[in-house]
């Protein structure tokens, strides 16, 4: 198997090489039966497993009767380790990697490791199964065909605030990880960014004892996690509504309100746009009649 560039594209295919092949094996984001029997098999079978935590990672190994070697492999050696692992690919081992819980290489040093594997020429194969913001989403009665997926919201103040006022203009159903202790703190910064009337989801403990799934607003899930008696606990996907037309047509409105139509076609005009075409897209922007608009232009002799 190997990784072939030709004229600038990089194909990942399964050839012959003396390379080994990397796995990125899915496993259970809490139930154990959602192991699937082909990555219990590719565990076995390769040489190595670089396991995010090997403490966490050995109690999976064992229920399952696993009994290769494993390797630390996480955030704090994301790059000196990836060496290490890809010269041992290229000594033609074969190796997993797994997280905690879930699909290596989203929101987890894995992606670093990928990323130097296509600049080594070793293929990657994925072996699929659970992943927390999928089945989140899918079961939080939020619109699924369009979403943004957001992990982790930064640490970083500043990082932090550009990437909720990314958020405030999104349209598409946005998907949030959220720790227990940090939940209340984001739902206010949500809040106060995209309204407390905005539609939530707040997916909790997914696939465990005690996953649930609570629909509403912002304002009101904020609201129901200020009472004491019903403090966060265990981990959190929120999967946010996103941003209506409709809001955005008022937004624009609002904006166009605030200048005369004789500016706002001006505005156009100056920038080289035709006289119709610019009283075609002042009509569009305050949502009333070309005709109107042409009036107005023909009174004010634009």
């Amino acid at each position: 198997m190997s990784v072939n560039s030709v004229n600038g594209i990089i194909e990942n295919n399964k050839t012959e090489s003396s390379s080994g092949v990397l796995y990125l094996v899915a496993t259970p984001i809490g139930n154990l039966e959602d192991m699937t029997y082909r990555a219990i098999r590719i565990l076995g079978e390769v040489d190595l497993i670089a396991a995010e935590d090997t403490r966490n990672s050995i109690k999976l190994l064992n229920h399952f009767e696993i009994k290769t070697p494993m390797t630390s492999y996480h955030e704090f050696n994301r790059f000196d380790k990836a060496k290490q692992l890809i010269a041992e690919l290229h000594e033609g081992k074969n190796i997993a990697v797994i997280t905690d819980a879930g699909t290596p290489g989203i929101s987890d040093p894995g992606e670093v490791l990928v990323q130097m594997c296509y600049e080594e020429g070793i293929t990657v194969i994925p072996v699929p199964g659970a992943v927390a913001a999928v089945n989140a989403l899918v079961a939080s009665g939020q619109k699924t065909r369009r979403f943004s997926f957001e992990a982790f919201l930064p640490s970083d103040k500043k990082e932090r605030k550009a990437v909720l006022e990314e958020l405030s203009r999104e349209t598409r159903t946005m998907v949030i990880y959220e720790a227990p202790h940090r939940l209340k703190e984001t739902l206010k910064e949500l809040a106060a960014c995209l309204g407390e009337e905005r539609g939530i989801t707040v997916c909790k403990e997914l696939t465990k004892k005690h996953e649930s799934f609570m629909k509403s607003t912002i304002g009101s899930v904020l609201e129901y996690f200020a009472a004491d008696e019903n403090s966060p606990r265990g981990e959190y996907v929120l999967v946010i509504e996103g941003k209506s037309e409709e809001a955005i047509k008022e937004e624009k409105r609002a904006e166009w309100e605030g200048i005369s139509v004789k500016d706002h076609l001006l505005r156009y005009i100056n920038s080289g746009m035709s006289k119709k075409d610019a009283i075609k897209q002042v009509a569009k922007d305050r949502d009333v009649s070309k005709r109107d608009i042409y009036a107005e232009a023909t009174e004010l002799d634009i």
